[in-house]
C-alpha cells in the first residue's frame, strides 16, 4: 500500500471502521462547538442549537462517508442515500435515549457509564447499518 492510497476508500471493514470512528470524532467536535457557539454567542435555545448542530454533524459524517470511508453505493440517488443515512442516524439517537434510560433508571448505573455503553452500541449500530444498508452492493 502506498501513502497516496491512504486517502482512498477501500472495502476492508477494519480500515472503514477506523475511518468511521475518526469521522465521528470530527463530526462530534463540530457538533459540540457549533452548539456552544449558537447557544452561548447567538442566544439560541439549547434545543434549537442542538438540533442545528446535530444536522451539521450529520452532513459532515455523510460527506466523509461517501468521499473517504466507503467506496460502494447501493443507491444511485444521493437524496435517497442521504435520507437513509439520516434515518439510520435518527434510529441511533433513539437507541441512545433508550439505552441510557434503561441503564440509568432500570439498572441504576451512573448516567456517564450509561452514556459510554450507549455510545459503543450506537456507534457499532450506525457503522454496520450504514455499511450494509447504504454502502454495500
Amino acid at each position: 500500500m502506498k501513502i497516496s492510497d491512504f486517502n482512498k476508500p477501500n472495502n476492508n471493514i477494519v480500515h472503514q471502521f477506523v475511518r468511521y470512528f475518526f469521522s465521528g470524532g470530527i463530526a462530534f467536535c463540530v457538533d459540540f462547538l457549533l452548539m456552544m457557539l449558537l447557544h452561548d454567542r447567538f442566544n439560541l435555545p439549547a434545543e434549537v442549537a442542538g438540533t442545528v448542530s446535530f444536522a451539521v454533524g450529520l452532513v459532515i459524517t455523510y460527506l466523509l462517508s461517501i468521499f473517504w470511508i466507503f467506496n460502494q453505493r447501493r443507491f444511485k440517488s444521493r437524496v435517497a442515500e442521504f435520507l437513509g443515512f439520516a434515518l439510520i442516524g435518527v434510529i441511533g439517537l433513539v437507541l441512545t435515549y433508550i439505552i441510557i434510560d434503561f441503564f440509568t433508571n432500570s439498572l441504576q448505573i451512573n448516567y456517564l457509564l450509561s452514556k459510554i455503553i450507549s455510545t459503543i452500541i450506537v456507534t457499532l449500530w450506525n457503522f454496520l447499518a450504514k455499511k450494509y444498508i447504504l454502502f454495500h452492493k
